[in-house]
């Protein structure tokens, strides 16, 4: 089957090794054309446009950073929707807002476009291996026809809903774990004067009831940045963890729901990217926080 895939940032590029391991054809377009190099190394083919993409592709993947991105991605002179595309089938896996992705598929049935939301529970290592959590939004029809691709990219795929659910979901379930983020930066700074080891620190927790599944998936990441005082790979940015609250804010609002800690974090998360570290992994945010205890 020939894959497309429109954003080949560090999950795009995860994502695009799984599929070519395991016999799909691949063809890649991203805004700056460098970045791609990576997927275009194992052999994916490059796409002048995005409009190229779909009409070249059977199914497109597009894994963008916030939604003006997918208004440009989407609706430009040469983007995915730009002319009709009659049987063609997107798959969102970008993290935006539940009303967007339901606006998305919309205008995609317009053109004869098929259109899921799959945003992904996990990380780069685990979309390496295939063992990411897919969240559904759409068709019991659509997924159908998208439920191999998936299967192979996913090691569950969750069908919660119509457009937008798979939003909804995938923000409840990060909300927690953004929050956590932050506490456990708190935590740290009061055992900093027992003066141990990071490594040994991070290893207890994950250990207990203390810690969720991210400090044994990048415990060792975390506990690298704590000892060097920066993070020299970035993973997830603290300008993406904003971003990602501010969706959830917003859909809190719809519901009239109020989220207190959320605000608290997203406040101490903002001042951290305010001090220059917006484009810095979360990791260094642990360590502002340790450096101002």
């Amino acid at each position: 089957m020939k894959i497309g895939i429109a954003g080949t940032g560090k999950m795009g590029t995860a994502i695009a090794a799984r599929l070519k391991s395991v016999g799909h054809e691949l063809l890649v377009w991203n805004r700056t054309e460098a970045k791609a190099s990576a997927a275009m190394a194992l052999g994916a083919t490059w796409c002048a446009t995005p409009k190229d993409l779909i009409q070249q592709s059977d199914i497109v993947i597009c894994l963008l950073t916030n939604e003006q991105a997918l208004d440009d991605v989407y609706f430009s002179a040469n983007g995915l929707l730009s002319a009709s595309a009659p049987g063609k089938l997107i798959i969102e896996m970008s993290t935006v807002s539940p009303d967007k992705q339901a606006v998305m598929a919309e205008k995609a049935s317009k053109v004869g476009v098929k259109y899921l939301e799959c945003p992904v529970g996990g990380s780069i290592g685990p979309a390496k291996e295939g063992k990411l959590i897919g969240f559904v939004g759409g068709s019991a029809e659509d997924l159908e026809i998208a439920r191999p691709l998936l299967e192979q990219m996913c090691k569950r795929v969750e069908h919660v809903g119509n457009h937008g659910a798979g939003s909804m979901m995938k923000l409840a379930i990060n909300l927690p774990l953004l929050v956590y983020w932050h506490t456990f930066a708190e935590a740290l700074s009061l055992i900093q004067p027992l003066g141990l080891d990071p490594k040994r620190v991070v290893d207890i927790f994950s250990e207990t009831s203390g810690g969720p599944n991210l400090l044994k998936n990048r415990g060792a990441f975390i506990a690298q940045s704590l000892i060097d005082g920066k993070s020299d790979t970035v993973n997830v940015t603290l300008n993406t963890v904003i971003k990602d609250l501010n969706a959830m804010r917003t859909h809190a609002q719809t519901l009239d729901r109020k989220l207190p800690l959320t605000e608290l974090a997203m406040a101490n998360f903002q001042a951290s990217a305010q001090s220059g570290l917006g484009d810095a992994d979360a990791a260094e945010h642990l360590v502002r926080w340790l450096k101002k205890a």
